[in-house]
């Protein structure tokens, strides 16, 4: 009884909203495409299932996860590696694991992101809070990351790898990194994002043709269409800014999204999951969405504030670091802010894998609630 009364029960509140909207927000945006007929359903059915792994992830004491941290870790490089040989290829990305029997798949892409942020944990939870040492922690917990993050790039998954990067900078700076070291890696960072931006200006076809050799020529088109929208095919994201704008303060109502349902915008159950919000439910509807998130996240961050112990802080700042960005991401690149990317809404837009690892995510952070003031194992 003890546990219960431990438990967030208004971020059970937060997700069960999360769980109407989405299925209902789902229903609408598949109401024209017989061929996915049911995928309000599945969300359901997902949505079930996930409560459930919630529900086991926060009766266990995260603690038990941390050690085992460096064999999830393992095990989700070497999930990462099957999946590049033997996996199922989806939007010009080979991915993901189709089980069979069920109609699901899984993406060992997903499942990493929270791996990562166990054995970033792991890392730097020995510090106990002291500044970080260049060596034994930062570069330690940058090279965790980049294997995950070039096995991630190379599928090409460029949404989960920005994600990975994302995770890593979040828990580094809460773990108390030297100004110094941010200083130095600040300017590594706009080093070489400036020798991209170098090449793809100076060297556009090579470039191109590089990506189109690899799989990767896709990066390109959404590359061109964020710095030169003037001369790229940005059908997609002018459709989604037309949908958005049209939905005004209120919406043109449940259902009656013109551009929804005349098939203007692509992949309205996943990815592009908020234009359907904006264009329906207008500003007001859109704000209340996003007011979800900010409760949401409001409440995790308050978890991570009063759990004494510091790898439990660590773990919900790298579990806030990834929702933050795939929100902010999502909503940005339908709003031209930010270039376009295969990021999914959370809680919201359509998927098994993605849905049941932000649940179990929640669920850990739960159980950082519950155990959190547990005394510490010698």
């Amino acid at each position: 009884m003890d546990k219960l009364r431990r438990v967030d029960w208004t971020v059970l509140i937060i997700l069960g909203m999360f769980m109407a909207i989405s299925t209902l927000i789902i229903r609408s945006a598949v109401a024209d495409y017989p061929k996915l007929a049911g995928y309000d359903f599945r969300q359901l059915f997902y949505y079930v299932l996930g409560f459930g792994v919630l529900g086991v992830s926060s009766l266990l004491n995260y603690r038990l996860l941390i050690k085992a941290a460096p064999y999830l870790y393992g095990a989700g490089v070497l999930l990462l590696i099957a999946v590049y040989f033997f996996g199922q290829e989806i939007n010009q990305a080979r991915g993901w694991f189709e089980l069979p029997g069920i109609g699901m798949s899984v993406q060992p892409a997903e499942l990493q992101k929270l791996f990562l942020i166990l054995i970033v944990a792991y890392i730097l939870a020995r510090r106990a809070g002291e500044p970080l040492q260049l060596i034994r922690d930062v570069f330690l917990t940058v090279a965790v990351v980049a294997v995950s993050f070039v096995l991630v790039i190379i599928q090409p998954d460029l949404g989960n790898a920005m994600i990975y990067i994302i995770i890593l900078l979040g828990m580094l700076w809460i773990a108390n990194i030297k100004f110094l070291h941010v200083l130095a890696g600040t300017a590594v960072a706009a080093s070489i994002i400036a020798g991209i931006l170098f090449l793809v200006t100076s060297y556009h076809d090579q470039v191109e043709q590089f990506l189109e050799d690899h799989g990767s020529g896709h990066w390109m088109d959404r590359i061109d269409a964020f710095l030169t929208p003037q001369s790229a095919d940005t059908y997609h994201l002018d459709n989604s800014l037309s949908a958005i704008a049209s939905g005004a303060l209120f919406g043109e109502g449940y259902m009656n999204g013109d551009s929804v349902h005349n098939r203007f915008i692509p992949y309205t159950y996943s990815d592009s999951i908020f234009v359907v919000v904006g264009e329906e439910f207008g500003f007001m509807g859109s704000s209340a969405l996003l007011l979800l998130y900010f409760l949401l996240i409001y409440r995790l961050i308050l978890i991570s504030i009063q759990t004494p112990d510091k790898s439990g802080s660590y773990i919900i700042i790298g579990i806030v670091s990834m929702f933050v960005f795939q929100i902010f991401q999502n909503i940005g690149m339908f709003l031209e802010l930010l270039p376009l990317t295969g990021i999914t809404l959370p809680f919201v837009s359509y998927g098994g894998s993605s849905l049941l690892i932000n649940m179990l995510s929640i669920g850990l952070a739960i159980s950082i609630r519950i155990h959190g003031e547990e005394p510490l194992e010698e």
